[in-house]
């Protein structure tokens, strides 16, 4: 397992945030429907829930209530995270992205079988924020006000664990 940590900063559309996006490249082995299960399991155990299994949506948006983590399962995808010049990702199964409140994301392409497992701390329903949508005038503040999760996704309370060690 590798994990990757970057900032994705402001662009006048998309707020971001000041916490990292984190990024696990080969955090497990299995594929396909055993590991979305495995991965539904592992987020719910760590109180990751309301979850999903879906793809990524091909337009950009953010939600300002919540963070969220998407663990690829199956196929492949290029990926860009923080808006239009932001950072773009090729994601395979193994991967898992955590995104604090904020972050834009996009499925820019994606092979026909790629799905995603995605899940929120405490469950919280996500609002779903587009570019296209009249910016809210308090994002910044909204987002900054949501509090890290107690648990990472996939480490738990470990302090070595992506979400406990650098948020």
């Amino acid at each position: 397992m590798h994990l990757e940590t970057f900032i994705l900063h402001d662009d006048g559309t998309i707020p971001n945030s000041a916490l990292p996006v984190l990024v696990y490249h080969d955090a497990f082995d299995e594929t396909g429907q055993a590991a979305a299960d495995w991965l539904q399991h592992r987020f719910a155990e760590n109180n990751w829930t309301n979850s999903f299994r879906w793809h990524v949506y091909d337009y950009h948006h953010y939600h300002t209530n919540t963070h969220e983590v998407l663990g690829v399962y199956a196929g492949e995808a290029e990926l860009q995270l923080g808006g239009k010049q932001g950072k773009k990702l090729h994601v395979i199964p193994g991967d898992v992205i955590v995104l604090p409140a904020g972050t834009g994301h996009i499925s820019l392409s994606r092979s026909a079988e790629f799905k995603v497992v995605g899940a929120y701390p405490n469950g919280k329903e996500p609002d779903l924020i587009k570019i296209t949508d009249e910016r809210p005038q308090d994002v910044v503040l909204r987002i900054s006000a949501v509090p890290p999760p107690e648990n990472d996704p996939l480490y738990g309370r470990s302090p070595k664990a992506g979400v406990i060690r650098f948020w």
